[in-house]
């Protein structure tokens, strides 16, 4: 009889521990580690799993891959330079880092990722070869994460006790992993917020934990809370904020009146959106014995019940900017302070923030003041009201010697506002002198427009989309606003009390801090491509030096006016230009022509107009320059809100065209090639700017490449070609309101019928 053999207990190996322990080393490259610490970051504590790890880091040494700095002490051998930068990640799962280090973005595979997210600030070392004309380079730690929170979909697993959310970002290239017990009682399906809370060393997922539960997805509350929760904005007010706001004293009273200028008897007026709640400007009009005209911009004084250090200037300094959606505005201040205090109501006191120019009919400013005043609001116009003032009196010149004192110039004056455009929806007589001061306003405005034009000043005048809802707020249709005369009437006042009180205080001896709105120059490299899309339609741009680009852009916009090409050109030279921020650093403002720019006119809307108004009042009470690193940081946040504000924005303009597109699916479309990539065709429809993508598995009637250089799908036996610019006919394949995509079938080319 033969004895068994005993069997020798089985090892259990450690997959893939050498990398493991380089990027354990890496990663605390400063550090040392002995074998019993990586054994505890690995979690591992068996003798074979211990002896694999002093193996592996023997072996290591003897490569000279890691050093031993002393008996059983492990470190990192450095051998690369290490960089920090910003991560943009692809929807594919590699991306680019955006680094000062470099000029050109770094390159970053999906398997040198290393857990990093979509805007994480990283550490990285570049390799010195390159991937696809790029540096390439690996992730060796994430410095801060951008953001913990992410919307998405939860899915229960069916044995219940654990679930994952499958995020609605295209750029989370990883589900979350929920415990049962951390879902938050959502149900399978249900659209969620969820919070990162880990991500352990080995698992292939972030761990989280549901926050909130929005709701089903495809429903519209859902979504548009879903658009705001992905974007870290709020959409209520905590309830000790509504308190605090609701507890002010609103009131107007003698004691503050007299520590302002009083300009109540001078005639007031707002010019607003018809839909608008908040005024936040009004203009004071009036002819002076000198023959001067006095115009005084006045905005709402917000820093008189907005005091530092109270619940409620922490919850605007942190929302930082109202945010515009579709069918909603989520104000920066309660409502009480927006649409009441606040708000420069018609035939109501309101304490006002006020730049007040005495200037002659050539727009020169003979006199200058800024300062807090108390004023009342003569009238409220909607801009189409104003317009009809403009419009209706096209050849009436009215000069400071011949007003509307003289009875003859006031019968002269068409002052009517027709039913159609009217507030009320039914026609009126406004008085004749607001009808001059709008008529004078109007003319001095374009004046000061021309003046900017030939300073270098950009003209954008992009078409808006959009929609109008029923009660439900479902998309009934589709309009375009448009800028006209009395938009550019506000437009041009504005811009001159933004200019001029930063102006004031950027040039006072010695420097002095102040909240800057700039806009640095546009980049050669972007011009140059601009210059090669708008080639194909026969557009030529300039580049000989700074007058020569700002007048054949301007020269571009005009020309693309009310052609089929006109918003892709527009988009894609608003996407050439650098983007403005705020900052203490004052570089100018390229796209406006100023030497000197703030925000000062909607404190309602943008805490930087606070910030500002806090400033300017201190110094013109004498006070010394503020603490200029405070202010810049303050600056960064209010930029990165406004930022992520505009993402949520456009956001919720691509959910509504999709809910709109929705009811269109068996209608053939016009529209123009808005993009074109390795994977499809993007499609914008002409008739309402509804943008989709033909996917390059839908172009069935060839086998299509991709031309780089032309911008352009090529069939590789018709020869067909799909060109960036052109016309073709589409119809709705799928509208997907979740992950707001919309896809077309291609029709193929317009015929002349089309």
């Amino acid at each position: 009889m033969t004895r068994k053999r005993k069997k020798k207990p089985k090892k259990n190996k450690i997959s893939n521990l050498t990398n493991t322990i380089l990027s354990i080393l890496k990663k605390e490259r400063n550090k040392s580690f002995n074998y019993k610490q990586i054994a505890a970051i690995l979690g591992v504590n068996d003798a074979s799993s211990r002896n694999q790890i002093i193996k592996t880091l023997a072996k290591l040494a003897a490569k000279q891959e890691i050093e031993q700095i002393d008996r059983g002490k492990f470190k990192a051998i450095v051998i690369a330079d290490y960089y920090t930068g910003i991560l943009d990640l692809s929807s594919r799962g590699s991306g680019y880092i955006i680094s000062e280090d470099f000029e050109e973005d770094v390159f970053i595979a999906s398997n040198n990722i290393n857990k990093a997210l979509d805007g994480d600030e990283v550490e990285f070392y570049a390799y010195k070869r390159r991937k696809r004309g790029k540096i390439e380079g690996e992730i060796t730690n994430i410095i801060k994460r951008a953001k913990s929170e992410y919307v998405g979909t939860i899915e229960i697993q069916d044995k219940k006790n654990y679930a994952f959310v499958i995020p609605d970002s295209s750029k989370m290239y990883k589900d979350i992993f929920v415990p049962i017990n951390k879902t938050k009682k959502a149900e399978d399906g249900d659209k969620v917020l969820v919070t990162l809370t880990d991500w352990p060393e080995k698992a292939d997922s972030p761990y989280g934990k549901v926050v909130e539960v929005l709701g089903k997805p495809g429903e519209h509350s859902t979504e548009i809370h879903s658009i705001l929760a992905e974007y870290g904005l709020p959409h209520e007010f905590p309830y000790e904020v509504e308190q605090f706001a609701n507890q002010l004293d609103t009131s107007i009273t003698d004691e503050e009146i007299a520590k302002r200028r009083d300009m109540r008897k001078d005639l007031t007026f707002t010019i607003d959106p018809k839909d608008a709640k908040d005024f936040d400007d009004a203009l004071s009009f009036k002819v002076l014995d000198n023959g001067l005209y006095e115009i005084g911009i006045h905005i709402a004084d917000v820093s008189h019940y907005l005091k530092p250090g109270t619940v409620l200037d922490d919850e605007a300094y942190e929302r930082a900017t109202s945010i515009y959606l579709v069918d909603r505005v989520v104000p920066m201040l309660p409502e009480i302070l927006s649409n009441g205090a606040c708000s420069l109501r018609p035939h109501e006191e309101k304490y006002t923030f006020s730049a007040v120019f005495q200037m002659n009919d050539k727009c020169e400013i003979k006199h200058q003041w800024f300062g807090r005043t108390v004023t009342y609001s003569d009238a409220r116009f909607a801009y189409e009201e104003a317009q009809a003032i403009i419009e209706n009196n096209p050849n009436f010149m009215v000069t400071p010697s011949a007003s509307v004192t003289n009875s003859s110039v006031a019968e002269a004056l068409e002052a009517k506002i027709p039913a159609e455009v009217s507030l009320t929806g039914e026609a009126y007589q406004t008085k004749p002198e607001i009808a001059e001061a709008v008529l004078v306003l109007d003319r001095l405005a374009k004046k000061m427009r021309v003046k900017r034009m030939r300073s270098g000043a950009i003209s954008f005048d992009k078409v808006e989309v959009k929609f109008s809802l029923d009660k439900d707020a479902n998309p009934t249709g589709v309009f375009f606003k448009t800028s006209k005369d009395a938009n550019k009437l506000i437009e041009e006042f504005m811009l001159l009390a933004n200019r001029k009180v930063s102006e004031f205080i950027g040039k006072q001896t010695p420097k002095k801090t102040f909240v800057y709105r700039v806009h640095d120059e546009p980049d050669e490299a972007k011009l140059a491509q601009l210059q090669t899309v708008v080639g194909r339609f026969g557009h030529k741009l300039t580049f000989k030096d700074r007058n020569s680009i700002s007048s054949s852009l301007n020269k571009l916009l005009n020309d693309v006016v009310g052609k089929k090409e006109q918003n892709l050109v527009d988009t894609l030279t608003i996407r050439t230009m650098a983007k403005a921020e705020y900052t203490t650093q004052n570089i100018g403002h390229y796209g406006l022509a100023f030497d000197y720019y703030s925000h000062f006119t909607s404190p309602i809307r943008r805490y930087p107009d606070v910030m500002a108004h806090r400033l300017l009042q201190h110094y013109l009470d004498g006070g010394k320059s503020i603490n200029e690193a405070i202010y810049e940081e303050k600056c960064k946040h209010s930029s990165n809100m406004e930022y992520l504000a505009t993402k949520a924005e456009r956001d919720s303009i691509k959910y509504m065209q999709i809910r709109f597109m929705q009811d269109h699916q068996d209608e053939e479309f016009l529209g123009v090639i808005s993009g074109v990539t390795d994977w499809g065709i993007y499609v914008e429809i002409i008739s309402n700017k509804c943008e989709g993508m033909v996917s390059l598995r839908d172009m069935k009637d060839d086998t299509y490449d991709f031309d780089q250089t032309h911008y352009a799908m090529i069939g590789r036996n018709t020869h067909n070609m799909y060109q960036l610019g052109d016309e073709v006919v589409v119809k709705v394949k799928a509208t997907d309101l979740v992950k707001k995509h919309l896809d077309f079938y291609l029709v193929g080319k317009p015929t002349t019928e089309d």
